[in-house]
């Protein structure tokens, strides 16, 4: 009797998996990038704060993502998209004019709490994004910015 079930036929049909799976693709898209409506605009934040901002936190929480090589390559590229997705239902800095004053204050406490506890950014993306990674001073800067603009 023959055996289907090998290592080889395990591998090969894995191996054929992955290369079909490269065939469903993620939108890459960018959204409505509208600076008057962008939270660093409004907020009137100064161009270090600002840097800082983008470089930590604008990838997933904004519509202007600037998606990796890796982004190309499932599955993932699925991982990464629903992650970017997730992050801009909870916080979309592109779209700060749409949020309420109260709300606002909300979610800048949670900016807050996020960076100070070390949070925000994710372990994950700091490591593929090094210019990503806080330092304590850069942390204090931002929550300290922060906490005036409410």
């Amino acid at each position: 009797m023959k055996q289907y079930l090998t290592r080889k036929n395990i591998g090969i049909t894995l191996a054929i998996l992955l290369l079909l799976a490269q065939f469903k693709t993620i939108d890459k898209t960018p959204g409505d990038t509208n600076p008057s409506a962008d939270f660093l605009v409004l907020e009137s934040a100064p161009e270090e704060i600002a840097e800082r901002f983008d470089a930590a936190c604008y990838d997933c929480h904004s519509n202007s993502t600037d998606y990796p090589w890796y982004s190309n390559i499932a599955p993932v590229s699925w991982w990464l998209k629903r992650h970017v997705d997730n992050g801009k239902r909870k916080m979309n800095y592109s779209e700060w004019d749409q949020y309420a004053g109260d709300v606002r204050a909300h979610k800048i406490d949670e900016t807050i709490e996020y960076i100070e506890k070390g949070w925000m950014p994710l372990g994950s993306y700091k490591w593929t994004h090094p210019e990503a990674r806080l330092t304590d001073s850069q942390r204090n800067m931002l929550v300290d910015w922060l906490q005036s603009s409410k």
